[in-house]
C-alpha cells in the first residue's frame, strides 16, 4: 500500500492523549549527530537512526554505536508505524555499500555496529546475502567490532507453505553463518495489532524466524522488540513476552510507540514509566537475559550492553 493511502486513513485522526512530560528525547551534542551524518551521506549510506529520527542516536553515537540501514532508503512494505520511505520499486542495489559501510565504521571508530535493512520481496533472497556482505566486509578491515543484525523476517517469493518455510529457513542461514553477536528480529506489537501495523508480516512468520534462529544457531543469543502505545492490553503484552520465551528468545526491548506523522497510525495510549518497570519485572522473571524497558528504549537502545 502506497503511503499516500495510509495519509488519507490516518491524517485527520489525532491522538487520544497529549504528548507526556516523561517523554523527553535527549538533544545531545550536535557535534556527535553532525559527525555521523556528515560521513554517512559522504559513502552514501543510510541509518536507521536518521531515518527513524531514533530519540537515543547522539547518545548512541557518542557511545561507539550505530545502526546502519542497507539495502537502501526505500521499503517494499508500508508499515502503518515506520518512517522509512516504502515503494513498490526500490533503488538497485549499490555494489559497494557493503565497502562504504566497513569504511564508514572505520572512519567513525565505531565498537557495535547494529546491521539492519528494509524489507527487499523484490530480491530473490530478500536481502540476506545482503547482511553476509555487510558483515565480511566490515570484518575484513574491523575485525574487533561487534555486529548484531536486525533483519526483516525474511519471508516471500513462495506460495506453498512448506517452501516458504525452507526458504526462510536457508536466507537466515545466510545471514548466521557470518556469526553476527545477537540475532534481533521485532515482532514489534501484540498478536491482535499485527495486520494494522505491520503490513506484509506476521506473528507466527516472526516467531517462527526467531525460533529457527535458535536452532540453526543456539550459540547466538535472539532478541526482539515491542512497541508499547498501539492499543495492547497488558494481559497481550505478558502473553507476547510468553511466546518469546517460549521459543528461547533472551533479549527483549519494550519502548513507547511515537507517531512520526499524521501519515502514520495514531498513538492509542502513553504508558508511564511505571509501566514500563513493571513489564521489566515480568520479563525478567520469565528469564529473559537482558530486558530494556523504558519510554525512549529503541530495538537498539544500548545494544552492546550484552
Amino acid at each position: 500500500m502506497p503511503q499516500t493511502n495510509k495519509k488519507t486513513i490516518y491524517s485527520n485522526t489525532l491522538p487520544k492523549e497529549r504528548l507526556p512530560q516523561w517523554i523527553r528525547p535527549s538533544i545531545g551534542k550536535v557535534s556527535d549527530i553532525e559527525r555521523v551524518q556528515r560521513l554517512v551521506k559522504h559513502q552514501k549510506l543510510h541509518t536507521i537512526c536518521e531515518e527513524g529520527r531514533c530519540p537515543n542516536r547522539s547518545e548512541c553515537y557518542a557511545a561507539g554505536t550505530a545502526t546502519f540501514l542497507i539495502g537502501g532508503s526505500i521499503c517494499t512494505r508500508s508499515c502503518a508505524f515506520c518512517q522509512v520511505e516504502k515503494g513498490k520499486a526500490p533503488q538497485a542495489i549499490d555494489p559497494l555499500e557493503a565497502n562504504h559501510l566497513a569504511t564508514a565504521v572505520k572512519e567513525l571508530g565505531l565498537k557495535y555496529v547494529v546491521i539492519t535493512s528494509v524489507a527487499r520481496d523484490d530480491l530473490h533472497d530478500q536481502g540476506a546475502s545482503l547482511f553476509s556482505s555487510s558483515i565480511k566486509a566490515i570484518r575484513e578491515t574491523n575485525p574487533n567490532v561487534a555486529i548484531e543484525v536486525l533483519t526483516p523476517d525474511f519471508w516471500g517469493g513462495y506460495t506453498n507453505q512448506e517452501e516458504a518455510i525452507k526458504a526462510q529457513r536457508q536466507r537466515l542461514s545466510t545471514v548466521l553463518k557470518m556469526r553476527p553477536i545477537c540475532f534481533n528480529h521485532n515482532l514489534e506489537t501484540v498478536e491482535r495489532l499485527q495486520k494494522e501495523v505491520r503490513r506484509g508480516a506476521t506473528y507466527s512468520r516472526s516467531l517462527g524466524l526467531l525460533k529457527a534462529s535458535r536452532e540453526l544457531a543456539p550459540q547466538i543469543p535472539t532478541k526482539s522488540g515491542l512497541m508499547l502505545g498501539l492499543g495492547e492490553t497488558s494481559e497481550e503484552v505478558i502473553k507476547t513476552m510468553e511466546d518469546l520465551r517460549r521459543i528461547d528468545c533472551q533479549y527483549l526491548t519494550l519502548g513507547q510507540y511515537l507517531r512520526p506523522s499524521l501519515a502514520h497510525i495514531p498513538v492509542q495510549h502513553y504508558w508511564q514509566p511505571e509501566d514500563f518497570r513493571h513489564f521489566a519485572d515480568i520479563a525478567n522473571s520469565l528469564g529473559f537475559k537482558k530486558v530494556s524497558s523504558g519510554p525512549l528504549v529503541r530495538s537498539s537502545y544500548h545494544a552492546a550492553d550484552i
